[in-house]
């Protein structure tokens, strides 16, 4: 049964877990996970924060864009905001394809060429092309095409999901309708398997340093599969749609938004929003591949604009644990607002079909329907939603036979499929401050990490009592942000007279002691302990499976290290008239630094045991805290250089990267204010 949104009635029953039906496991949904213990102190004040930040960002959508003349003034900047927040910005340079067709299968009916190109030199991209056989062609010789780009689901990993059954099904009943159809592998799940779940199993929290999602390859190699369409003869150019379920539902958003060469998007179960993603942990049911960097802070139907004014259909289902229904509705009325400012409310249109996370009948339907008036101008009813498969509702070929490389010993020995995390993002070197104009050099890379990695940081911090430090101990609590208290200790010693240390612990440093490290560094020396957000008395669980709380900041457009470079600027800023002398072991000293780099009263840096850089070497070296987008603007040394004229000090940096630190120094003409034991 298909309901359109104004004719649904809103279910009020809970949507049970035991509703998912492993059968229908699509894109970036996942089994359920088993519920992890979130019993630590710090997780209910997080997850309220999370919620809170959330229903900031969409309180408004699109604020004083009143009229479409609005929104195209706007819409190369939000184009260039979605490039940059999946990695696209600067663009890959548009190598040679090399597409090669490997072997066709032929249907009465249809023909399915099997064939790889490369969207990068050696990214491969395995897809099958659907086409028609034995109909007449259209006047202009061309077809209109889909391009289709699949899910995730785990049941044919060495087939790669283009042989699943749905798209087996999908493929065929577009070709024996007159279509081209391309359907095309995700990185994860093709033949030649990349990564999508780097955050949410994989501890690769250095994606979020450069600024690699698998959204942004993802795109791209749609857009290249584009590039590729349009060269082949068949292709009707100026009739192209985008189409796919949840992994593939998100894909047809990313790539519609990204490329006006898709002239019609139907996205079935692909998008959410960010009370849902963030503020109701839906973040925990989904891949990675769903989710950019929200840098620019947006409300996060902003990417659904950016198909506007062009044909949309919004496809959902109203008992879907992945997508619920009050996150559609919410959706769909944003996307009716924007098209309507066009005067294009009827391009586009929300459908829910009753049932789970799936295809069915009166989806499939509805999704043919769409093309059909859109791409070929036919408002008739499909008939024969169900077409593509054996009468038994079995697949109609064998899926080996969709395979492009028949055996593993047919993958190319080139590929760079598994490591493309490794290679997609253009990461910045940047060069040593000429003669004379460190300041200058200085100044232009903090302001451009303020805007790439700290946007989230609040404009000031809340107005909140500090108490002054005297000359017994203490331990308190800080609120640094609307919903986060951190903890600190004060321990006053012997010498009264130097600057205090503001020793930054890290998560599994015990706030009650004076770590051993920083003994010698303290000396006789007062010292401030602080546990930044989720660390100390105040932690919240981390490191566990699904990481919601660390991959839902990055929603928000920081994350929880960012965030406590922002607790130790704001506990350092508070005491007027105080000097700090900051230090911090690993991770710690390196937030230390980032603190001192936008809060003057920090003078000197300790930094013992610093990681070289903020993502791990060939050797897998432990890395530097997770800074969104940090090293598209620079890595650890040049962020230590720029504290330069403040003293810094790094014990146990035997990396030769600290070189380039000693450089600046010497270049900002302070070379005897940085020591290095």
């Amino acid at each position: 049964m298909l309901l359109t949104r104004r004719e649904l009635i809103r279910q009020t029953a809970a949507v049970a877990a035991s509703a998912f039906c492993p059968a229908h496991h699509f894109g970036g949904a996942l089994s359920i996970p088993p519920p992890v213990p979130q019993n630590l102190p710090g997780d209910r004040s997080i997850r309220q924060y999370l919620a809170a930040r959330a229903a900031e960002l969409e309180r408004e959508f699109l604020p004083g864009i009143n009229r479409a003349e609005d929104f195209e003034k706007i819409r190369p900047a939000l184009r260039e905001d979605l490039f940059d927040m999946i990695g696209l910005k600067p663009m890959p340079e548009r190598t040679p394809l090399n597409a090669t067709v490997t072997g066709k299968v032929e249907r009465p009916g249809y023909t399915i060429e099997k064939l790889h190109f490369q969207s990068l030199p050696g990214l491969y991209v395995t897809a099958n092309l659907y086409l028609p056989g034995g109909e007449a062609r259209p006047a202009n010789g061309r077809y209109p095409t889909i391009l289709y780009q699949v899910g995730h689901s785990s049941q044919h990993p060495r087939d790669g999901n283009k042989a699943a059954p749905y798209c087996l099904q999908q493929g065929i009943w577009f070709a024996t309708h007159g279509y081209a159809a391309l359907v095309m592998d995700t990185i994860e799940l093709s033949e030649i398997a990349g990564l999508h779940r780097g955050l949410l199993r994989g501890g690769r929290w250095w994606w979020h340093s450069t600024g690699y999602t698998p959204a942004g390859v993802e795109t791209w190699n749609a857009m290249r599969a584009i590039d590729y369409l349009v060269s082949r003869p068949e292709v009707d150019a100026d009739r192209i749609g985008a189409t796919g379920i949840s992994g593939g539902g998100i894909g047809t958003f990313w790539i519609a938004a990204a490329d006006d060469r898709v002239k019609a998007a139907a996205s079935v179960s692909g998008m959410g929003d960010l009370t849902f993603y963030a503020g109701e942990d839906g973040i925990s049911r989904h891949c990675d591949c769903f989710f950019l960097y929200n840098r620019a802070r947006w409300n996060w139907t902003t990417i659904c604009s950016l198909v506007c004014p062009r044909p949309l259909l919004f496809v959902n289902s109203d008992n879907d644990v992945y997508f619920p229904m009050p996150g559609n509705e919410r959706v769909s009325a944003r996307l009716e607002r924007i098209y309507s400012l066009f005067g294009a409310s009827d391009q586009v249109d929300s459908v829910i079909s009753v049932g789970g996370h799936a295809y069915r009948t009166d989806i499939r339907r509805a999704v043919y329907e769409f093309f059909n008036r859109h791409l070929k101008g036919d408002a008739r009813r499909v008939v024969d939603p169900d077409a593509g498969t054996n009468a038994d509702g079995s697949p109609a070929l064998e899926r080996k036979l969709l395979r492009v490389f028949p055996e593993d010993t047919d993958f190319p020995k080139n590929h760079i499929n598994a490591k493309i995390d490794e290679l997609f993002v253009t990461l910045a070197k940047p060069a040593a401050p000429a003669a004379g104009r460190f300041e200058v050099w200085r100044r232009d890379l903090l302001d451009r990490l303020r805007q790439a990695a700290f946007a989230a940081w609040p404009v000031t911090a809340p107005a909140a009592y500090a108490p002054t430090l005297g000359a017994e101990p203490r331990s308190e609590t800080e609120t640094t942000e609307d919903g986060i208290e951190v903890y600190w200790r004060w321990a006053p010693g012997k010498d009264s007279e130097s600057a205090p240390w503001l020793i930054v612990l890290n998560p599994d440093e015990d706030l009650a002691k004076l770590p051993e490290w920083a003994r010698g560094v303290v000396g006789g020396g007062s010292a401030l302990l602080l546990s930044p957000r989720g660390a100390g008395p105040g932690g919240w669980t981390r490191g566990k499976f699904p990481n919601a709380i660390e991959r839902s900041m990055a929603l928000l457009g920081g994350t929880v290290d960012g965030g406590r470079v922002w607790d130790v600027m704001t506990v350092a800023g508070r005491r007027a008239g105080v000097r700090w002398r900051a230090a911090g072991h690993g991770h710690a000293g390196i937030l230390a630094a980032y603190a001192a780099l936008y809060q003057p009263a920090i003078e000197s840096v300790v930094a013992v045991d610093p990681p070289a850089s903020h993502r791990p070497g060939t050797a897998g070296e432990e890395y530097g805290p997770a800074l969104l987008n940090v090293l598209r603007v620079m890595d650890i040394p040049e962020a230590l250089g720029c504290l330069a004229p403040r003293r810094l000090t790094l014990v146990g940096a035997n990396d030769s990267a600290f070189d380039r630190t000693s450089a600046i120094y010497r270049l900002a003409g302070t070379a005897d204010r940085f020591e290095r034991r």
